[in-house]
């Protein structure tokens, strides 16, 4: 028996390669972001195929969400840090 469901990396997979004239069309400084976002997807892989949503890109989107967030706080608190040490 074959699987019947794709799995998350096959979601993320068919999601990027969906959007790539979209990608395409952006500046090559933002087509690197682009990229950026969906291995910031590809970190949350157990996260994404645990969902299982009637729609993949909401998991994939909120995944690509945690990353930046997580960037944020280190970012935050490390000009928190830097303030005090001045």
């Amino acid at each position: 028996m074959g699987r019947t469901t794709p799995t998350a990396t096959m979601l993320i997979q068919f999601e990027e390669s969906s959007w790539s004239q979209f990608r395409r069309a952006l500046r090559k400084e933002d087509q690197n972001i682009f990229d950026q976002l969906f291995t910031y997807a590809k970190i949350n892989l157990p996260a994404i195929s645990i969902q299982a949503r009637p729609v993949p890109f909401e998991s994939i989107l909120l995944s690509m969400l945690i990353e930046q967030q997580k960037q944020i706080s280190i970012l935050t608190d490390k000009l928190r840090n830097y303030g005090e040490n001045i």
